[in-house]
C-alpha cells in the first residue's frame, strides 16, 4: 500500500530558494506549495492545509516567528521549521519556545534539511498512513481538513478518541479512518450500535456468555471485545448504554480484561475503544444518566465532526459522489441537476446532514422523469422548504453581532473592557452596538 508523504507549505522571499527548496522536496515524493510572505501562507494554508511548514526567519511585513505565532493561533501543533542566513542563540530560543520543530541555518544542508522533514512527518502520523485511509470520507472543507489532521495525529497513538456530532455527519467513517490510519489497520475494526438492542442482549454481545448463562444461551459466545482482539472495536451512540452496563465497561477499561456473562474467569483483552455520539454527555452527566469516571475515560481526545450546513462547499462533491453510486447500483443513466437545483440543495439546512442529503439525491434519481432534475422536484423532496444562503452583508451582520454579543459575555457587559478587546475605541464601540441593536446592560449580571 502507498503511503502519504505529505503536504509542505515553502514561504520564503527569495526566488531562487524557494525553486530549489521545492525541487528537493517534490523529488521526495512531498506536494509542495511555495509562496513569498507570510501572508500568503496563511491565505494559502486555509485551502493547502500543509502537514509542516517550512519558513525564512526574515521576511519583509511578517517574519517567520510571526508567522509561527499566527500559525500556531489557527491551526494548534502545526509543524514548522525555520531558516535563515542570520541564526542566534536568542533567535533558536525563541523559536523553539513557540514550539518551531526545527531550526535550520543557511546554506541549508540536504540530509539535516530531509531528516527534520521525515522527523516531522512521523510525528504528525504521516510515516505509517496509507493513502486510502481517509478515501471513504469526500470532502474539501477546512473544517473537516482540520478533522482529519486530527484523526491522523491520534490514530498513531491508542488514545481512546470520543467522536461528537449530529446524526448523519460520519462520525462512523471517521472511526474507520483512524482505524485504518493507525498500526492496528491489519486487524479487526467492529462497529455496535448501543441503542439498537435490548440491554441483556447487548450486555452478551460485548462482554461474551457462557453456554447455560442464561435461557437460550446454548453455546458459548465470545463477544466483540474479544472478537475485536488486537484492533478497534466502536461503540456507537455510547450515550444510550444503560448505566448497569457502563459499570461493566469502566471496569473492563480500567482493567484491559473482560468476563464474559456466566462466568468467574477475566480474560486479557487488547483493544482501542472508539465511541461515538449525537448526544451531549456533558447534559447526561448533570442529569445522572451517564457515569462521570467513565466519560473521562472514554473522552482522551475529543473530534466533533461539523454538520453539513457548516461545510457547504462540501455539498457538490457529494451529490456527484452520491450519483456515481447510485448509477453504479441501479445501472440507471447517470442524471444532472440544473444550476438552479443544486443552488436549492447547497441552501439547504440538512438537519439530517449527509445521510438526508443521500437520501434526497437517490429519490431524485429515481423520481426525476427528465434526464435534468429540476429545483422543483429538489424542493418538494426537502418537504416544500427551500431556503437561500444570506447575502455577503447579511452574513457580515450577522458575524459582527455575534462576535459582539460574544465580547459583552464575556466581560460582563463592561463596555470599556469589551472595546479593548475588539480593539476599537470607546466611541466607535458604541457605535457598533447601536448599530446592530445591542444595549451593554442586557450582559450584565442581574
Amino acid at each position: 500500500m502507498a503511503t502519504r508523504k505529505g503536504k509542505i507549505l515553502l514561504v520564503d522571499d527569495d526566488p531562487g530558494l524557494l525553486k530549489l527548496l521545492t525541487i528537493r522536496l517534490k523529488t521526495e515524493g512531498y506536494d509542495v506549495e511555495a509562496v513569498a510572505s507570510g501572508d500568503r501562507a496563511l491565505a494559502v494554508g486555509a485551502s493547502f492545509r500543509p502537514d509542516l511548514v517550512i519558513s525564512d526567519l526574515r521576511m519583509d511585513t511578517m517574519d517567520g516567528i510571526g508567522l509561527l505565532k499566527e500559525l500556531q493561533k489557527r491551526w494548534p501543533g502545526l509543524m514548522v521549521i525555520l531558516i535563515t542566513a542570520h541564526g542566534t542563540i536568542p533567535d533558536a530560543v525563541e523559536a523553539t519556545q513557540l514550539g518551531a520543530f526545527a531550526f535550520l541555518t543557511k546554506p541549508i544542508d540536504k540530509t539535516e534539511l530531509l531528516g527534520n522533514v521525515s522527523r516531522a512527518m512521523e510525528i504528525s502520523g504521516l510515516s505509517s498512513a496509507s493513502e486510502d485511509w481517509n478515501s471513504d470520507i469526500i470532502t474539501r472543507s477546512p473544517a473537516m481538513e482540520e478533522r482529519l489532521q486530527q484523526a491522523l495525529m491520534v490514530a498513531e497513538t491508542d488514545a481512546r478518541v470520543l467522536i461528537t456530532g449530529e446524526t448523519g455527519t460520519g462520525k462512523d467513517l471517521l472511526a474507520r479512518a483512524i482505524h485504518k490510519a493507525g498500526p492496528r489497520k491489519d486487524m479487526p475494526f467492529i462497529a455496535i450500535n448501543c441503542s439498537a438492542m435490548a440491554e441483556n442482549l447487548l450486555e452478551s454481545e460485548l462482554f461474551g456468555h457462557e453456554k447455560g448463562a442464561f435461557t437460550g444461551a446454548t453455546r458459548d459466545h465470545m463477544g466483540l471485545f474479544k472478537a475485536a482482539e488486537g484492533g478497534t472495536l466502536l461503540l456507537d451512540e455510547i450515550g444510550d448504554m444503560p448505566m448497569r452496563l457502563q459499570v461493566k465497561l469502566l471496569r473492563v477499561l480500567q482493567e484491559n480484561q473482560v468476563r464474559a456473562v456466566g462466568s468467574t474467569d477475566a480474560l486479557p483483552i487488547d483493544v482501542r475503544v472508539i465511541s461515538a455520539t449525537h448526544r451531549d454527555l456533558k447534559e447526561l452527566l448533570m442529569a445522572g444518566a451517564f457515569r462521570e469516571d467513565l466519560y473521562y475515560r472514554l473522552n482522551v481526545v475529543n473530534i466533533d465532526m461539523p454538520p453539513l450546513r457548516k461545510r457547504r462547499e462540501d455539498i457538490p462533491l457529494l451529490i456527484a459522489f452520491f450519483q456515481e453510486q447510485i448509477g453504479i447500483e441501479s445501472g440507471m443513466p447517470r442524471k444532472v441537476y440544473s444550476p438552479e437545483a443544486i443552488e436549492v440543495l447547497v441552501a439547504s439546512d440538512w438537519p439530517g446532514n449527509i445521510r438526508q442529503l443521500y437520501n434526497v439525491v437517490r429519490q431524485n434519481a429515481v423520481l426525476s422523469r427528465s434526464p435534468v432534475i429540476s429545483a422543483e422536484l429538489v424542493i418538494n423532496s426537502l418537504g416544500g422548504d427551500s431556503h437561500e444562503l444570506p447575502g455577503f452583508a447579511e452574513a457580515r451582520d450577522e458575524f459582527t453581532r455575534t462576535y459582539l454579543s460574544q465580547i459583552l459575555q464575556i466581560t460582563e457587559g463592561n463596555v470599556s473592557q469589551a472595546a479593548r478587546l475588539a480593539k476599537r475605541n470607546r466611541t466607535d464601540f458604541y457605535k457598533l452596538l447601536a448599530r446592530h441593536g445591542l444595549e451593554p446592560d442586557m450582559f450584565k449580571p442581574a
